[in-house]
Order: structure tokens, then sequence, then C-alpha cells
């Protein structure tokens, strides 16, 4: 376990096991890298939406604040997706290394 852990903290993001490491491994790394991509795809629409909101709002007050809570929502979520990444990555490569 200690092996798997270790590789995956070594992993970067994007970056793919050498076939001499098992399928597990791969797999492990593979949902992770997955995981991340999707959400940060998805902020990235969130924060896309609120630009057309705030765009097509027409100056009033109230759309203008639904699109600038949606495009705040949006960037607080991606901060939140590649900390937590981070973070991970950092304090798994800490405990194991």
């Amino acid at each position: 376990m200690k092996e798997l852990i270790t590789k995956f903290a070594a992993a970067n993001p994007g970056e793919y096991i050498t076939d001499q490491d098992s399928n597990l491994d791969k797999q492990v790394i593979n949902i992770i890298n997955g995981i991340v991509g999707v959400l940060g795809l998805a902020a990235v629409i969130i924060i896309i939406l609120g630009g057309v909101q705030y765009m097509t709002s027409t100056g009033d007050a109230g759309k203008v604040k639904k699109a600038k809570d949606t495009i705040l929502y949006g960037i607080i979520g991606l901060v939140v997706c590649v900390l937590a990444f981070a973070i991970v990555n950092f304090v798994i490569l800490n405990i194991i290394g």
C-alpha cells in the first residue's frame, strides 16, 4: 500500500504510469486525475455561464447580482478543486517520504 501511495503522490496530473506498474496503480491515478479534470471543467463552465448571465442582464440589479454570485462561486469551486488536489499530493508525499 505504501508503494501505491508513493507512486500516486509522485505522479503529475495528466501523466500516466509506465507499463511496469500494476493496473491498480494506473486505475487509481487515472480516476483521481479524471475527477480533478471534470471538476475543473465544471467550474470553468459555471464561470462562463455567469459571464453570459452578466452580459444579458440588461442592467437589472437582481440579474447582475445573480450573475456576479455565479462567477464568484465558479471561481471558488475552481480554487478549492486545485488546492484540494495539491494538498492531498503534498500530504501523501510528505507522509510517505
